[in-house]
């Protein structure tokens, strides 16, 4: 008798064909709280549109494509002409086609309103949960909007059109071929400065008389730059937002790949990074060699200039690694109620249940997190809500980024030996969440920034606490937690310098914590709240996950998974 040793059983079937929005309940309840719609707002639209594309067998193929065929540096071409351009699988022109066609850039700009930004958030967490690295020049595209608003009105009224645009168009535009779109990225940390761009030595010299810059009106004035950037992502943006020392200090310019009368900038893309994740998205080194650029703001107030960008980044680090926690919930999900062992259902198991139910505790959380910040930012944002957001936003990018990596790692697990292979997503997810911690701002720098606020801008703590303490007297265990943490607070605001320092860390974590306990305990179900405030605020939980408190509601916490 033959026998088959290649019969395929118990693998569980490929999980295409999902609707990622719908599916999410955290997602759809929080865009139906915050979101532009209200609590009205139906399951089936825009959003559900987006769930059902990133969800189909061929957006995931286009993922998988995208991070094993990476870009491509062609410095020169064939006849030694130096073009400075990278090459990229058509894979990732649909996918990042794909985004800003359905608004994921800059949504909430070209229609704002009160939940602009919970939608546009929304788009852009389901784009980046299945491919994350074209969400790189999506998010800048979004954060250069503010910063552009600073800029002369000829190169405000030229360019803003472009970066609202739905039309994307990969190539560099040239000499009587102006695109009608454009993404926009920057370059600010140079190799002897890293983080800190006020040693940057990138020097903008100004061009005498130089006010137009073609176009629609005055760009403003003209400088030429010259120096080094150590990190510049997708480099084949179509501009840049820059940071350079001119003669009053650090400044920031506005730097185009292609000039208004169509030639090239000078724009050397020394080389592309060779990154532990993030495959799909080109990162590089440029030289810039009296590099046209003009000036955005006043000069030496680069710092301030640019930080709108960078603090709409940072919402969207939190933003993305809410992503990233949605497929690690929603890939171990999908394997335990399929794969069976020892006679049962992973799912059916308890120590297996409690894992995955204690990853979704923490996905919900960061969803809610995330959500919650990207309404503060919408156009009726009052004087509490921004000073609220300053510290929140800061907050929940040094927390909910650095969760990412654990969190990955042990949605992997689940799927034991094929998480590990590159056959199945979560291997590229776990490369891909340490980026996160680290893009605009990593642990000791963030945790410094909240240290600042406190000093600079006391008001937005007290904003942070009315908000957080929405939630007081809901949970005994909460109530300890936010009592814990206005002490240290206190403690810190009258310590020195050095002293506080050492605590930056403690206190950012601290206010973390209240910040998604209350939201919790406000608006997620209430086995939810109770096995999240128990296990993360009091004492209840484990070094590692899947150690929840006794009598906790996994079943409920599973259904929302």
């Amino acid at each position: 008798m033959m026998i088959s040793t290649h019969e395929v059983e118990n693998q569980v079937p490929a999980r295409e064909g999902v609707d990622e929005y719908t599916s999410n309940v955290p997602l759809v309840e929080a865009v139906a709280r915050w979101g532009r719609g209200g609590a009205e707002a139906s399951a089936r639209g825009p959003l559900a549109d987006v769930g059902a594309l990133v969800g189909s067998a061929a957006f995931q193929r286009d993922a998988e494509r995208a991070n094993t065929h990476p870009p491509v540096l062609h410095t020169f071409d064939r006849w030694g002409r130096r073009i400075d351009e990278v090459e990229y699988d058509d894979a990732y022109h649909r996918v990042i086609g794909a985004a800003v066609a359905a608004a994921a850039h800059t949504g909430a700009a070209a229609r704002p309103g009160p939940g602009a930004n919970v939608d546009r958030a929304a788009a852009f967490l389901l784009f980046a949960q299945v491919e994350p690295g074209h969400a790189c020049p999506v998010s800048m595209t979004h954060a250069a909007v503010p910063t552009l608003e600073l800029a002369a009105s000829g190169l405000r009224d030229e360019w803003m059109p472009r970066l609202l645009s739905r039309e994307y168009d990969p190539a560099l535009g040239g000499a009587g071929a102006a695109k009608s779109s454009a993404l926009v990225g920057m370059a600010m940390t140079e190799k002897q400065g890293g983080s800190d761009v006020r040693a940057n030595t990138t020097l903008a010299e100004r061009r005498g008389g130089s006010e137009s810059g073609g176009g629609s009106g005055s760009w403003g004035a003209e400088y030429g730059l010259t120096g080094h950037k150590w990190f510049c992502s997708a480099p084949m943006s179509d501009a840049f937002l820059v940071l350079a020392q001119a003669r009053h200090g650090l400044s920031c310019f506005f730097v185009p790949r292609v000039l208004p009368d169509g030639s090239r900038n000078v724009f050397r893309i020394q080389r592309l990074k060779d990154k532990l994740g993030n495959r799909s998205n080109a990162s590089s080194e440029i030289e810039l060699d009296d590099t046209s650029g003009w000036l955005i703001g006043e000069e030496g107030r680069g710092v301030a200039t640019i930080v709108q960008m960078v603090t709409r980044t940072r919402l969207d680090c939190v933003i993305g690694s809410a992503a990233g926690m949605r497929q690690d919930v929603a890939e171990a999900a999908w394997h335990v109620r399929h794969r069976r062992a020892f006679g049962a259902l992973l799912v059916d198991q308890p120590a297996m249940a409690a894992v995955v139910a204690d990853l979704s505790l923490e996905s919900e959380a960061a969803t809610l997190t995330a959500m919650r910040l990207a309404r503060a930012y919408d156009v009726d944002a009052t004087d509490a809500e921004q000073a609220f957001r300053r510290l929140a936003t800061a907050v929940a990018k040094y927390w909910v980024c650095k969760r990412g990596a654990g969190h990955a790692a042990e949605a992997l697990e689940c799927l034991g030996g094929n998480g590990y292979t590159e056959s199945f997503p979560l291997a590229r997810r776990y490369r891909e969440q340490p980026l996160l911690a680290i893009w605009e701002g990593s642990g000791n720098v963030i945790a410094l920034d909240v240290l600042r606020v406190l000093v600079r801008e006391p008001e937005a703590f007290e904003a942070f606490f009315d908000e957080v303490g929405s939630a007081a007297g809901e949970s005994p265990v909460f109530d300890a937690a936010l009592d814990s943490a206005q002490s240290l607070v206190r403690e810190l605001s009258a310590t020195d310098a050095a002293g506080a320092a050492s605590l930056a860390r403690e206190l950012t974590e601290r206010l973390a914590l209240v910040l998604q306990g209350s939201l919790t305990l406000r608006h997620s179900p209430g086995g939810v709240a109770d096995a999240f405030v128990r296990t993360r605020l009091g004492d209840e939980g484990g070094r590692q996950y899947g150690v929840l408190p006794r009598g906790a509601d996994v079943e409920g916490i599973l259904a929302r998974a």
